[in-house]
C-alpha cells in the first residue's frame, strides 16, 4: 500500500479505534453516573406505577354565578399545572371532567402530600393589612392596653445563624427594593411572645362603620372565638375566611407561627404578582429569601398599603398573604416598599422559601374549587400493562433480529451489537433524566421506545445496502465502505430529521401521556445518530479490514457471488511480439 502523500492529513476514518473508544467511554462514564446518583431505574408514570388522583369540583363565587365557563376552567388548569410543576413533579396530569371538574393525576414516588396541599389551594391570594392579633388559643381583653413590643427595629438574620427578632422589619433599599424580614423563621416565633396591640390604630385599616370603637369590638371578639389550634378549627376559619368580600374584615389562621390575626380589605390581588422565586442570597448572609414582582398597578397598590403601615405599632405594620382564607405569611413594614419589586426574607429555608414563592407566582385562580375526592391509583395494572408492552417489545425486538441474521448473516452482528448500545444509552439516559427533569416512564412512552427499535434498525440497513451495492460495482469491502457511508450518512438524517421533527412537533401540541411518546421517540432518534456516526460505522471500518469480511465469506453477508457483483475492472496491457529477424 502507498504510503499518503507528504502534507496530507490522515481523515478521521483512518482512526476509527479512536471514536469508537470515546464511544465506549461515554457509555461507561453515563452508566457509572447512573450507579453513583443511585437511580439505577427509570422513574415510572401514574399509569404504571401508580400514585395519587385528585378530583376538584369547581364552585361558583359569591356574587358571580357565570364564574364556570370554558375559559375560566382553561385558566386554572394552566395554573394549576404550573403548580405542581412548580414542584417539580413531572408527568402529572391535569385535564377537565365535564364542565366543572378537574382531574389531577399525581405520579407515584413524587411528594403527593405537598402537590395535593398546593393544588388543592383554591381559592384567591389577597394581600391585607393586619389590625391586630394574638397568639393561637389565648383571648385578649378588648379594653387592655397594648404592652410594649419587644423590639421596634429588628435585624436580619445574620450570617453566623441568630434568628430574627419576633418583630421583623422591612426597608425599601436605594435600587428601589425591598427587604422584608417575614415570618417564615417559625421557631423563632413560636418561642416569642409579643403582645399585640388589643385594638387597631386610627392609622390602620378598620372595618367600614359608622362606630370605629364598635367595628373594633367586634372584630376583637371575632379574634378572641377564633379556635386555630385544631385542624377543624382552622379549616372552619378558612373556610370563612375565604367566602368573605374584598371589602369585609376577616379573621384568619396562621397555623405555622402559631399565630391568629384580625385583617382589614383586600389591598392587593394576588393576580398583580407577575413572578415569585426563591434565592439563596450570599452577599448579604440572609440564606433563602423570596423575591416578588407586581404588574404596575399592584406596584402602586403594594406601595400605597406599606406607607400607611410604616410608623404604626406592631402588629398593626404587618401585612398578610392570605391564600384560601389561611396566613401564608404576615411580614412587617417599616418603611414603604416602591418599585414594584419586593424581597421576603427570615430563617427560611430552601423548601419554605420555594413553597411561598410557588404560592405567590400561582396562587390565583379564577374560579373556587373544593376536593371532590381523592383516590389511590394500584400499580398492580399498571405492572401488568409494563409487562404486556416489555414482552411487544421484546417479541418486535427479536423479530428484527432473526431478519438481521437470516438477510445479513454476518453484518446482522455489527446490526444487534448496535441495538445493544442503543438500548442501553437509552436506559441509562431515562434513568438519570427522572431525578434531573422529572421524566417519567409512561405507557405510550414505552411505545415510542418500541417504536425506536424499527428507526434504528432502517439506519443500519441503509448503511448495509450502500455497501452492498458498492460491492456489486466490483469493488473490494474496504473502498465500498468509504464510498458508501457518504451516501447512507445523508439517508439516514434526513430520515431521523423527519422523525425527530414529528416528534417534537407532536410534543408541543399534545398534552398529558402523549407528550411521553413523542418525548421518548425524539430522545431514541437523536441516540440512533449517535450510535450510527460512533458505533457502527467505526465498527464497520475496522471489520472491513478482517479476512472474514474482506474475502468474502459466505457468511460474512458480503459474498461478491451472493450479490451477483460484477468482475473488477482491470487495466489490460498489449503484449508485443518478437520480431523476427528475417522478416525485419
Amino acid at each position: 500500500m502507498a504510503a499518503p502523500k507528504k502534507g496530507r492529513k490522515q481523515s478521521a476514518q483512518g482512526r476509527p479505534g479512536r471514536t469508537l473508544a470515546l464511544m465506549l467511554i461515554a457509555i461507561v462514564a453515563l452508566t457509572g453516573g447512573m450507579f453513583a446518583s443511585g437511580h439505577t431505574t427509570p422513574r415510572l408514570g401514574i399509569d404504571l406505577a401508580g400514585g395519587t388522583s385528585i378530583t376538584l369540583e369547581a364552585q361558583n363565587e359569591p356574587g358571580q354565578k357565570n364564574a364556570i365557563n370554558p375559559t375560566n376552567m382553561k385558566t386554572a388548569v394552566g395554573i394549576m399545572e404550573r403548580r405542581v410543576n412548580g414542584l417539580g413533579v413531572s408527568e402529572a396530569e391535569v385535564q377537565t371532567q365535564g364542565d366543572k371538574n378537574i382531574i389531577v393525576n399525581i405520579p407515584k414516588g413524587t411528594n403527593s402530600a405537598q402537590a395535593r396541599e398546593q393544588v388543592g389551594t383554591t381559592a384567591k391570594l389577597y394581600f391585607r393589612p393586619v389590625l391586630t392579633g394574638a397568639p393561637t388559643g389565648s383571648a385578649t381583653d378588648p379594653g387592655a392596653s397594648p404592652s410594649p413590643s419587644p423590639s421596634g427595629n429588628s435585624a436580619s438574620p445574620s450570617a453566623s445563624g441568630k434568628s430574627p427578632s419576633p418583630t421583623p422589619s422591612a426597608t425599601a433599599t436605594t435600587q428601589g427594593r425591598a427587604v422584608t424580614e417575614g415570618l417564615a423563621a417559625k421557631d423563632s416565633a413560636k418561642k416569642a411572645d409579643p403582645t399585640p396591640s388589643s385594638t387597631p390604630s386610627d392609622s390602620a385599616s378598620p372595618p367600614a362603620d359608622p362606630s370605629g370603637e364598635a367595628a373594633a369590638a367586634d372584630v376583637q371578639k371575632q379574634l378572641d372565638a377564633l379556635d386555630c389550634s385544631t385542624a377543624k378549627g382552622r379549616a372552619a376559619a378558612s373556610e370563612k375566611a375565604a367566602q368573605a368580600e374584598d371589602s369585609e374584615t376577616i379573621v384568619a389562621c396562621d397555623p405555622e407561627s402559631q399565630y391568629k390575626y384580625a385583617l382589614g380589605p383586600v389591598a392587593v390581588n394576588g393576580e398583580r404578582v407577575d413572578d415569585a422565586s426563591a434565592v439563596f442570597a450570599t452577599t448579604t448572609g440572609e440564606g433563602w429569601i423570596v423575591q416578588m414582582e407586581f404588574d404596575d398597578k399592584g406596584g402602586d397598590q403594594f406601595a400605597e398599603v406599606t406607607g400607611r403601615l410604616v410608623g404604626q405599632a406592631p402588629p398593626q405594620n404587618q401585612f398578610a398573604i392570605v391564600l384560601d382564607g389561611e396566613i401564608v405569611s404576615a411580614p412587617s413594614v417599616n418603611s414603604a416598599i416602591t418599585g414594584g419589586s419586593a424581597q421576603i426574607s427570615g430563617g427560611f429555608t430552601q423548601q419554605s422559601a420555594e413553597d411561598l414563592a410557588n404560592v405567590l407566582s400561582y396562587g390565583a385562580l379564577p374560579i373556587t374549587f373544593k376536593e371532590a375526592s381523592v383516590t389511590t391509583v394500584d400499580a398492580a395494572l399498571g405492572g401488568d400493562q409494563l409487562e404486556a408492552g416489555l414482552i411487544a417489545g421484546a417479541i418486535g425486538l427479536a423479530l428484527v433480529i432473526i431478519y438481521l441474521l437470516l438477510y445479513y448473516r454476518g453484518l446482522s452482528l455489527i446490526a444487534i451489537a448496535s441495538l445493544l448500545v442503543s438500548a442501553v444509552m437509552t436506559y441509562v439516559i431515562m434513568s438519570l433524566l427522572g431525578p434531573a427533569i422529572g421524566f417519567a416512564l409512561n405507557l405510550p412512552a414505552v411505545c415510542g421506545a418500541i417504536v425506536a427499535i424499527g428507526i434504528t434498525a432502517d439506519s443500519f440497513i441503509v448503511f448495509f445496502e450502500r455497501i452492498r451495492d458498492e460491492v456489486r460495482e466490483g469493488r473490494t469491502l474496504r473502498p465500498a465502505v468509504e464510498r458508501g457511508w457518504p451516501r447512507a450518512r445523508r439517508t439516514i438524517l434526513v430520515s431521523d430529521f423527519v422523525s425527530f421533527l414529528a416528534a417534537a412537533v407532536l410534543f408541543i401540541v399534545t398534552v398529558g401521556k402523549v407528550q411521553g411518546f413523542a418525548f421518548t421517540l425524539g430522545l431514541t432518534t437523536v441516540l440512533d445518530v449517535v450510535v450510527v456516526f460512533f458505533f457502527t460505522k467505526p465498527l464497520m471500518t475496522i471489520l472491513a479490514r478482517k479476512k472474514f469480511f474482506a474475502n468474502g465469506h459466505s457468511w460474512s453477508g458480503l459474498d461478491p457471488k451472493r450479490l451477483g457483483a460484477k468482475p473488477p475492472l482491470r487495466r489490460s496491457r498489449r503484449v508485443s511480439a518478437p520480431v523476427d529477424p528475417k522478416e525485419a
